[in-house]
């Protein structure tokens, strides 16, 4: 089949074969986002006189049968066609004939991808937030129903001092109250329009770049054409560092899970049902969900150097190394979502042992407590930490496991609602009811 870019002769198989490589595969990704970007431009198309009335009419309600397509799973990108975009137009000029055959007018491959990548990773980032959202509320519960039980906290793996399930429970949720921060700040830099920025040098059209902006829902454009195409590359990489900081606080929470739920630590157990078996020892209940969670989230963690070590040192202008990110980035968004709906559904079921300090060999974390003590009732701290530790020496410590902390962010004072309050207010500079709004509106609905 004739390629979009051919003239009098035909690319040579195997050079197709490895110019477009998984290209049809990774443009299923951004098959319903290709048709989005269509009918904003086509609309604009109109407004300046590039399209009749009529003819946009028909391509409209061809391009919303197109998207019902994709959402239904039915939409697909034929054989010897080279990507979503001539797909798309290809539907369009079978059932419209040469009318189909104008939507490119103002338009390179160049921004239309662009394009399909913002409203793609839009879209993404909009299921990972209500995800991050749903565990840090499981952690947040779970915080607040054990915050009055103690645990050992450690340092360098040795025990420590006196923590608890309010504080560990407590401490990813606000990990991932920062994160957030960093997935809204790849939301801004998304949400920024590149439609009409053609091959990076813009168009002899008069294009209304702001109706486009509008239409799709962006907060703005990117204004400067030669940048809008730099952001190819730039996009996904800071996207990636967002989707690496949620997957940091994912992997750190998992090697926790897996530590405090082998018999040698018991401090937590999971449901049987989470859990998987061996094939030759009867006994075994693995964390294997938590295990993959942990090695996922560190793949991952790799994704930006992936994506910098595809793009770093071009110039400015379009090369083909960056359809190569697109085979990594675009499925790590499945991943990352796979990992913080498992997550969630762990700790919510995950259950506490309420009896650790029991054992007496947790006894010496208490020895900070008694030297607070004495040198709260008068004593130097220096002399009061040397009486303590020859009493550990000569075995006469006696902890006092009846402990008091009341500064913020204390085992007592553990501030979950200040927590909860930046989470929300993180959230509330996400501009999800514009976008959405505007996406309705263009379909229609």
């Amino acid at each position: 089949m004739k390629k979009l870019w051919e003239k009098n002769f035909e690319a040579d198989r195997e050079i197709e074969r490895f110019t477009v490589g998984r290209d049809r595969e990774m443009d299923m990704y951004l098959a319903r986002y290709d048709v989005l970007g269509s009918m904003a431009h086509i609309t604009m198309l109109e407004s300046i006189g590039l399209l009749a009335k009529d003819e946009l009419a028909q391509l409209l309600a061809a391009l919303k049968d197109i998207y019902a397509d994709c959402e239904s799973g039915r939409f697909v990108i034929e054989d010897g066609v080279e990507d979503v975009h001539s797909q798309v137009e290809l539907l369009l000029t079978r059932r419209l004939g040469d009318v189909g055959k104008k939507i490119h007018s103002g338009r390179s491959r160049n921004d239309q991808v662009m394009v399909d990548l913002k409203l793609f990773i839009r879209h993404e980032i909009m299921e990972v937030v209500r995800l991050v959202e749903a565990l840090f509320d499981e952690l947040l519960q779970k915080s607040d129903r054990y915050k009055d039980v103690l645990m050992p906290g450690y340092t360098h793996l040795q025990v420590a001092m006196p923590s608890s399930f309010g504080l560990w429970f407590g401490a990813y949720a606000e990990s991932l109250a920062d994160d957030m921060l960093f997935l809204q700040a790849a939301w801004r830099m998304a949400n920024r329009n590149p439609l009409g920025s053609a091959a990076g040098y813009g168009s002899s059209f008069p294009l209304d770049r702001s109706m486009t902006t509008r239409l799709l829902g962006f907060d703005t454009m990117d204004y400067n054409v030669v940048y809008a195409q730099m952001g190819r590359g730039k996009t996904e990489r800071n996207t990636a560092f967002a989707m690496a900081s949620v997957a940091g606080t994912l992997a750190k929470l998992a090697f926790d899970a897996c530590l405090f739920n082998s018999q040698n630590f018991a401090f937590v157990r999971l449901p049987k049902e989470c859990t998987t078996g061996s094939s030759i020892m009867p006994h075994k209940k693995n964390p294997d969900v938590f295990e993959l969670i942990r090695a996922k989230s560190n793949k991952l963690q790799a994704l930006p150097v992936q994506v910098t070590m595809i793009m770093n040192n071009l110039p400015s202008g379009y090369f083909r190394d960056l359809q190569i990110i697109k085979e990594e980035f675009l499925p790590a968004f499945g991943e990352l979502k796979d990992c913080l709906r498992m997550a969630a559904y762990i700790i919510n079921r995950m259950e506490v042992n309420e009896h650790i300090l029991d054992d007496p060999k947790y006894d010496l974390m208490f020895s900070v407590e008694e030297v607070n003590r004495l040198a709260a009732s008068g004593m130097p701290f220096r002399d009061a930490y040397k009486k303590v530790g020859l009493d550990i020496e000569a075995g006469r410590f006696t902890p006092c496991k009846d402990i008091h902390h009341t500064h913020e962010g204390s085992i007592g004072n553990l501030c979950n609602d200040k927590i909860k309050a930046l989470m929300d207010e993180i959230v509330a500079g996400f501009t999800f009811g514009k976008v959405e709004q505007a996406e309705r509106a263009l379909l229609g609905e």
